[in-house]
């Protein structure tokens, strides 16, 4: 007689008793009782170790080095003469900044604006100081008195009503702060305008919705938010700036790098004196660079990052 093999019935469990769990390691449940492994940068300490290596080789060749002469070094760093320079080259910059960034943010809004000639007016400006090198702007400023010996105003092509003689109206320094600032509001110009075009156009349709003034939407909606984008830029160029104030020495101004140049070229110590010059660069820029993280601190404030 043959055997039949009936099919196993499966009874579903009821809905309300509890599903019976796979039984684990002791503690499995418990997150405190898991053991967290870190991941591991070998390559990364290895990276650390070569760079520290090579820093302390750098500090190593500093300090015992003769050549670099740090007596001369001290007696010069906070000498009369190089403080008087450095004074003179934080006036350029901060001259050079203000109205640099001035007339950028007038230059930035003609290229934004409806106006067609407005903003050809201002692409022109910013295309032709950008395109002609800074040292160049600046020996046409300073000799200004022998391309015009004066300046004429009255009807154009013919008569002129009154006069003025260009010999003492631009000075070295004056020249040097023209010169420097015109040039900076070519890229300040561009800065600006990325920084206002980042902005949401919604934001603006909604505050032209409520009737907000479009000079108030300007200053309380659009470069609060601009700032975030146009900071590390501009920092970059003021940055920039502070330490391209050594190219006015071609005007025999007396700014830091200029006075070096002249005290090393009566007493013949070009490296010590260049590492004073050196120290001071990097000195101010650091100030800069903090100033920069609290000024972008501050108008972080509500961004997502």
């Amino acid at each position: 007689m043959p055997l039949t093999s009936e099919p196993a019935v499966t009874e579903a469990a009821p809905a309300d008793e509890p599903v019976p769990r796979r039984a684990g390691p002791p503690g499995a449940d418990d997150p405190t009782a898991l053991r967290v492994v870190p991941v591991r940068h070998p390559w990364r300490w290895v990276g650390v170790a070569v760079t520290a290596v090579l820093l302390a080789q750098f500090a190593h060749g500093l300090i015992t080095n003769p050549a670099w002469q740090w007596g001369v070094f001290a007696r010069f760093f906070a000498s009369e003469t190089i403080l008087r320079a450095v004074w003179v080259t934080l006036q350029l910059t901060v001259y050079g900044t203000a109205l640099g960034f001035a007339l950028g943010l007038v230059l930035a809004l003609m290229r934004l604006s409806a106006s067609p000639f407005l903003r050809w007016v201002a692409f022109g400006y910013i295309w032709a100081f950008r395109s002609i090198p800074l040292i160049v702007q600046l020996l046409f400023w300073f000799n200004l008195a022998y391309l015009y010996k004066r300046l004429d105003f009255g009807i154009p092509f013919g008569p002129g009503l009154f006069h003025l003689d260009t010999m003492g109206l631009v000075g070295a320094m004056g020249a040097a702060v023209l010169g420097l600032a015109l040039h900076q509001a070519a890229y300040a110009a561009e800065i600006v305008r990325a920084g206002v075009t980042s902005v949401d156009g919604g934001q603006l349709e909604a505050a032209a919705a409520l009737g907000i003034p479009r000079l108030r939407r300007l200053r309380r909606i659009v470069l609060p938010q601009a700032m975030r984008s146009i900071l590390p830029n501009a920092s970059n160029e003021v940055i920039s700036l502070f330490k391209g104030t050594s190219i006015v020495s071609v005007m025999a101004i007396g700014e830091l790098f200029y006075q070096v140049q002249v005290i090393y070229g009566r007493n013949g110590q070009v490296v010590p004196l260049l590492m004073v010059a050196t120290a001071w660069y990097i000195l101010l820029t650091t100030v800069l660079s903090v100033l920069q993280h609290y000024v972008e601190r501050h108008y972080a404030k509500g961004a997502a990052r």
